[in-house]
């Protein structure tokens, strides 16, 4: 039983009308669902991903008055986002200056082409080159042309205080497979931990650093909430929800979103994983023409509809 790489990774904004100016109109992606959180109807939750929303390319906000995320361990700290070429970041790095995007030029990590950047709330961000040919699905309105797009997800960095009890459950529990280390050449950079699932390359790493004296991370704008793990059946789901409760993990229970099916669980450290299905996906409710164009609404919340669209500010 294998994952498949990663589903989607959710972060939280403090400002969704700048987030969403951002996300689609710097870097290009669609808003491909305008909802909101369905456990905190009070705050959006949007959805940004490729020209047809294909799981794994959803880069999704929780919208929440909430201070910037104070750094530390115990948590997710960079996302990994593919675009076609070292071609396309040269194209990106002009596109930060003119942005004024805090970027730190293009560089070498782990044998790939990288540039490393921050939304304006020190979301932490890194485009990678993916050279292994990916098709993506271009977006036909997005400012950026279709040729330096991002394609989707890249690998997910987390960093924890303690790499054994990490390690024993993304191998034993998860089937995922330890497959290198390295050395950022950064100074004084931690090394880090390659961790695959499914078929591996890009769209399905973690990388694990580990860093025993550092502070805790506290949640806030600018960080990160959990990062999603697909699977591409709703028997595989079953599967894994069986799993967890066989291999004594804690989790939530089989979680119906409409859109897509959840697990969620804390692995050692802390941080929140999830475990989603490929389906049915954004379609369900809208037509892929007209995606993220109006609020969207599981059928559970549709009769507070009023309601809810008088509490969320305008986009």
């Amino acid at each position: 039983m294998q994952l498949t790489g990663i589903h989607h990774l959710t972060a939280v904004t403090a400002d969704a009308p700048r987030n969403h100016a951002f996300y689609t109109g710097t870097l290009g992606m669609r808003l491909v669902k305008k909802s909101v959180n369905q456990d905190d109807v009070s705050a959006y939750h949007l959805f940004y991903a490729d020209g047809e929303a294909t799981p794994g390319t959803d880069l999704t906000f929780f919208d929440w008055p909430v201070p910037r995320e104070r750094r530390g361990s115990r948590s997710i700290t960079r996302t990994g986002l593919r675009v076609p070429s070292t071609a396309s970041l040269q194209w990106w790095v002009k596109r930060f200056d003119e942005a004024k995007v805090r970027h730190d030029g293009e560089a070498e990590r782990d044998g790939r082409h990288v540039l490393d950047f921050e939304d304006a709330e020190g979301q932490r961000l890194t485009l990678i080159a993916d050279e292994t040919g990916a098709a993506g699905h271009a977006w036909a309105k997005s400012p950026v042309p279709a040729e330096h797009q991002i394609l989707g997800l890249g690998p997910i960095t987390l960093c924890v205080a303690d790499l054994l009890p990490t390690d024993e459950v993304l191998r034993t529990v998860l089937n995922m497979r330890r497959v290198r280390d390295y050395t950022p050449a950064t100074k004084g950079a931690a090394e880090v931990h390659v961790y695959e699932m499914g078929a591996g390359g890009l769209a399905a790493e973690l990388h694990v650093t580990v860093e025993p004296g550092m502070l805790s991370a506290r949640q806030g704008a600018g960080g990160v909430h959990h990062v999603a793990f697909r699977t591409p059946t709703v028997t595989d789901y079953e599967a894994w929800a069986h799993r967890l409760e066989q291999m004594g993990m804690r989790s939530s229970g089989p979680v119906d979103r409409f859109y897509f099916k959840s697990l969620y669980f804390r692995e050692p450290g802390g941080i929140l994983f999830e475990i989603a299905t490929d389906g049915p996906g954004f379609a369900v409710d809208e037509s892929k023409e007209t995606l993220g164009e109006k609020l969207a609404l599981p059928p559970f919340l549709e009769g507070r509809r009023a309601e809810i669209e008088a509490g969320l500010k305008p986009l």
